[in-house]
């Protein structure tokens, strides 16, 4: 029996997030896009033979939530023993994936001729062949019109991409050349972590590794039932709500936590829409374990251990369950958001000394490309206020972790100026602590192409808490070259000309606690 002292275990913890780390420097260092290298659009982990989450890089929440349903769905298809050396690739949101644009590729470690972990990596690509470039049509209803639907498959066998998924995925794409680039950084990312870790089981010897992993494991469960237990028994329910051709589509939880297990009920919330708003079952997943990690202690180890108290209660054909054919783009990048945002609302309850308030609500993603390229960027916001803290300004919130392209990336890449960047002053709601404002962007464009916007918090705005004010909702417009002004709507295709300008303004986060000078 091997013996596992608290250093061991440390130890071991960094060492498997270290390796996460590292798969995530080597993805966007060798990476083709801007939208990976620059924004660190990606994501990377380690798993246990089974498929259960061991370690994680601290990269984009909506991504490493899901992400083990990804390996479970490759192990479904292809068994508990793969071949060593092979890689497999899924984006399928209903057999795995989240949305289109999301690629995971999934690799098997050996040691010997022995399974000792898995390694996978997450990279959105900037098109995938969908009715608009970027891959996110407005009018989408259907997951085949938002790109290539990647089934579990193999990607690569001895070395070499298999044309059964290479050829297909590249004759999708609008820009097959990036595709390619972004795909061989993926192959190498897992590669390196590959390597790494056999190397780490190799050191302590597999069986030790194993004992180690499940300490690991167990170690996780422990601290996630300890926070648990340390709130209030008792259930909570809030709602919030998405966007949808001007109307207000309901998101409901119910939480309920019951000694050290939590229970989220989603089960009110609205049928899936004919629509991109549809989140698949692993986002909702994912939006409950960051809630829970904000509202109790987000030092805790981000294994599947510690998901084994959360149970998650969903109705399937609804908006935060959504099955198929529905289209889900936007599912991935703003129902996620609504999700946690509704969870954090309930949580409140249990916990108001360390949930904030709302924060911007909404990746803001805009899209724009012709035949010739593809451009995709999130664009940030608002923090909610914290409890004892003012929130941050023009920082992505929420279910992504990304960065901005650099000024001087987009004038090298892509066929527009940027015509303003700038913080949205007055934005933030009012209280006690004020919420962090969100973000003014422009972009000329130089040539004629195709705009995508997906956004939220248009309508309805990010709520304070414990009296603070709301932040302001979010703005976005075309201005035309020839001087007239048009509001979009917050989830439209249209075509633009050269000389257009689009203005965008991010929601800020809300306020917390009301304010004590009576003003």
């Amino acid at each position: 029996m091997v013996t596992i002292d608290q250093i061991a275990l440390e130890v071991m913890r960094n060492q498997m997030a270290s390796i996460a780390e590292d798969m995530g420097v080597v993805l966007r260092l060798t990476a083709f896009s801007p939208n990976i290298k620059e924004r660190a659009d990606c994501s990377a982990a380690v798993f246990t033979p089974e498929g259960e989450m061991l370690a994680q890089a601290e990269h984009i929440p909506v991504h490493l939530g899901s992400m083990p349903a990804s390996v479970a769905a490759v192990i479904e298809r292809f068994g508990t023993e793969p071949e060593p050396g092979i890689q497999y690739a899924v984006n399928d949101p209903f057999h795995g994936g989240t949305h289109l644009n999301d690629l995971t590729l999934v690799r098997p470690v050996h040691v010997g001729n022995r399974l000792v972990a898995w390694v996978g990596n997450r990279a959105h690509h900037a098109d995938v062949g969908g009715e608009a470039p970027g891959s996110m049509p407005a009018h989408a209803t259907r997951v085949e019109q938002e790109g290539i639907v990647v089934a579990p498959m193999v990607a690569v066998r001895e070395s070499a991409w298999r044309d059964e998924f290479i050829e297909p995925f590249l004759s999708a794409t609008r820009t097959p050349t990036e595709r390619r680039g972004d795909l061989a950084a993926q192959l190498g990312a897992n590669e390196a972590g590959a390597i790494r870790l056999a190397a780490l089981v190799e050191r302590y010897g597999a069986d030790t590794h194993r004992s180690m992993s499940k300490a690991l494991m167990a170690y996780g469960e422990r601290r996630m039932r300890s926070a648990i237990a340390a709130l209030p028994d008792g259930s909570a329910s809030f709602t919030d709500y998405m966007e949808w051709k001007g109307a207000l589509v309901p998101i409901a939880a119910t939480i309920t936590v019951s000694g050290d297990e939590l229970t989220a009920d989603l089960t009110g919330s609205a049928d899936q829409v004919q629509g991109n708003i549809n989140a698949v079952r692993a986002v909702t997943g994912s939006c409950l374990s960051y809630a829970v990690r904000v509202a109790t202690d987000p030092s805790i180890p981000a294994t599947g251990g510690a998901h084994r108290p959360l149970h998650l209660i969903t109705r399937p054909g609804s908006i935060v369950d959504a099955v198929a054919p529905v289209a889900v783009a936007a599912g991935n990048v703003e129902t996620s958001q609504r999700i946690s945002d509704t969870m954090l609302g309930a949580l409140a309850s249990f916990a108001p000394g360390r949930v904030p308030a709302a924060g911007q609500g909404t990746m803001n993603n805009v899209l724009i490309g012709n035949e010739t390229f593809a451009y995709y960027e999130t664009v940030a916001g608002g923090q909610g206020a914290r409890p004892r803290r003012d929130g941050q300004s023009g920082i992505q919130t929420g279910m992504t972790n990304t960065k901005n392209t650099p000024i001087t990336s987009l004038d090298t890449h892509y066929p527009f100026t940027v015509t303003r960047y700038k913080l949205r002053s007055g934005s933030g709601g009012d209280g006690l602590f004020h919420g962090g404002e969100g973000i003014e962007r422009g972009i000329r464009f130089n040539e004629n192409a195709t705009l995508s916007l997906m956004g939220e918090r248009r309508l309805s705005a990010p709520w304070g808490l414990a009296g603070g004010d709301s932040g302001a909702v979010g703005e976005d417009w075309l201005l035309h070259a020839n001087g007239d002004h048009m509001r979009l709507a917050s989830k439209c295709t249209v075509e633009v000309e050269a000389g257009d300008e689009l203005l965008v303004l991010t929601p800020g986060g809300g306020g917390w606690g009301a304010r004590t000078d009576g003003s």
